[in-house]
């Protein structure tokens, strides 16, 4: 059984329920994104319940006060990922009426969108085959494949997204993202 094969057959009987699993809605995918970076699940989850039910969508969170939202995420860290997320919202809500650009190059112009994040949004809601790489990626394709380079050289990162490239299931590019970033989150933990 091929690694891509493995990873989605564990992710499918072994993934946490969360409830931006359960949409498709660029939205949440980009809400959820942006609250767990530098976040566990477990700390982001009551987080990313209290923005959905104040904020239902990209309008609703664009047309908030900058101050209200940052009160609302407080306790999140990193200030600046909810400022660029209210830059955000009032871009898609105002400059492209509501609705997020639906591939991975139009998605990266958006203020605080990076790689990650419009390969996830890209992913799962568009089903474009964009390889997410991160921390958690990284580490399991490296004890996986056996690889050495260090993941904070240039070098490394190339060859990481590169081989993830090779990875990723072109028909179920969103499954599989969500599949190797769970596993890496769940299973592949960092060592001391």
């Amino acid at each position: 059984m091929a690694f891509t094969e493995k990873i989605c057959t564990w992710y499918r009987l072994n993934k946490r329920h969360l409830p931006w699993r359960e949409t498709k809605n660029p939205f949440f995918i980009w809400l959820s994104e942006v609250m767990l970076q530098q976040t566990r699940v477990n700390q982001g989850l009551p987080y990313y319940l209290k923005f959905t039910d104040k904020y239902p969508t990209v309008k609703h969170l664009a047309m908030a006060p900058e101050d209200e939202v940052l009160k609302l995420w407080q306790g999140l860290g990193y200030y600046t990922r909810a400022r660029n997320l209210h830059a955000t919202a009032k871009q898609v809500a105002f400059e492209m009426d509501g609705i997020f650009p639906d591939n991975y190059n139009e998605l990266k112009k958006l203020k605080g969108i990076g790689d990650y994040t419009a390969s996830a949004i890209a992913s799962i809601c568009y089903n474009e085959p964009q390889p997410v790489v991160d921390g958690n990626v990284y580490r399991l394709l490296a004890r996986y494949f056996g690889v050495e380079l260090p993941v904070n050289s240039s070098e490394g990162q190339k060859y990481f997204k590169e081989l993830a490239i090779t990875l990723i299931d072109a028909k179920n590019p969103g499954e599989y993202n969500q599949a190797i970033m769970e596993f890496g989150a769940v299973q592949c933990k960092p060592q001391s």
